[in-house]
């Protein structure tokens, strides 16, 4: 069943409306523009047009991974066909598989700064070293890197997933253990096809511009790494509560806009039911905002000794609800 993960006693009945519309013109103008960057970056003839077209991909893709995460909680369309279309379309973008990026999102959203999910600090019984690998991994990009690794891996052996040899080797030492044994747990019927899709739109995409290593590599590293600090510079540092656990962090204005207010992820992680453009509205008063900055930088430090006391326990799979998007 495709769920969303969403607090159960969650107050608010009237939802806000999904800006389905609104939706599709913005991942129109972000595919055209990734789209142009891929090419611009594969065709340039100075390389400093290749870093600028680098570098403007790296916010575009972040656009369609915003509007991807959108899918994944079922509110970038009210239609559930199209919430799932979409959704396989822009996981190609990243490239992954949409339902392999839906079952870990939502596995995130179970062990948020439990035990399994806790990379800016170790505890006891585990590796300082390791820990700060994992950190270092995330800032230079090379854990977006794992992620597409791990699809061509599924499309070209997906029992892999399900060997226990992979969970407790490869999959466990690189700290994707849970999510590996939850994506093994879907079925491969509906895994298989998707990242054969993305790697037919990833070819398509090859020939049709022309791409070469060069500018493709430049492309997507720079999208790695913009989209890599983020994913936990919004949650490092913060309490160990499976929900608060999240900052609603200060972006400019623009960076906001073109993140689609993903930096408001402790509202995110509240009311994940809310789309995007209506999270600005749930952010309380007294909630924690600290600017990007404060919290990325100390990052760079590695992993620090956990709080004294016990962390969260992961949610069970029961506590989380259906889409709202309807057929």
């Amino acid at each position: 069943m495709h769920d969303v993960a969403q607090r159960k006693e969650s107050p608010c009945l009237d939802l806000p409306a999904i800006p389905a519309t609104l939706n599709l013109v913005i991942a129109a103008g972000a595919i055209t523009t990734a789209t142009g960057c891929l090419w611009l970056a594969s065709h340039a003839p100075h390389w400093t047009l290749a870093v600028a077209a680098a570098f403007v991909f790296s916010f575009a893709n972040n656009t369609i991974f915003s509007l991807l995460h959108e899918c994944v909680h079922g509110v970038f369309s009210p239609r559930r066909r199209l919430n799932e279309a979409a959704g396989v379309l822009f996981a190609a973008f990243f490239p992954t598989a949409f339902t392999i990026q839906r079952i870990s999102h939502f596995g995130h959203h179970r062990r948020n700064r439990t035990d399994f999910e806790l990379y800016d600090y170790y505890l006891p019984h585990q590796s300082r070293w390791l820990k700060t690998y994992w950190i270092y991994c995330l800032l230079t990009g090379f854990y977006w890197a794992i992620i597409p690794v791990a699809g061509f891996l599924y499309l070209v052996c997906p029992f892999a997933f399900r060997s226990r040899r992979f969970q407790n080797g490869p999959a466990k030492w690189w700290g994707f253990g849970e999510f590996v044994r939850d994506i093994a747990n879907e079925p491969i019927a509906r895994v298989w096809p998707q990242a054969l899709f993305t790697f037919a739109l990833q070819a398509l995409l090859w020939w049709s511009l022309a791409l070469d290593w060069t500018g493709w590599l430049a492309c997507y590293w720079a999208f790695g790494l913009n989209w890599s600090s983020l994913q936990y510079t919004d949650h490092a540092w913060s309490p160990r509560d499976v929900h608060e656990g999240a900052w609603n962090l200060r972006f400019w204005p623009l960076t906001q806009a073109v993140f689609l207010n993903y930096n408001l992820h402790l509202v995110h992680h509240r009311r994940p039911d809310i789309p995007w453009r209506h999270l600005p509205r749930f952010v309380q008063r007294d909630d924690p905002n600290p600017s990007f900055w404060s919290i990325y930088w100390p990052l760079w430090a590695g992993a620090q000794p956990a709080p004294p006391g016990q962390g969260p326990s992961p949610l069970p799979h029961p506590a989380v609800q259906a889409s709202r998007a309807s057929p």
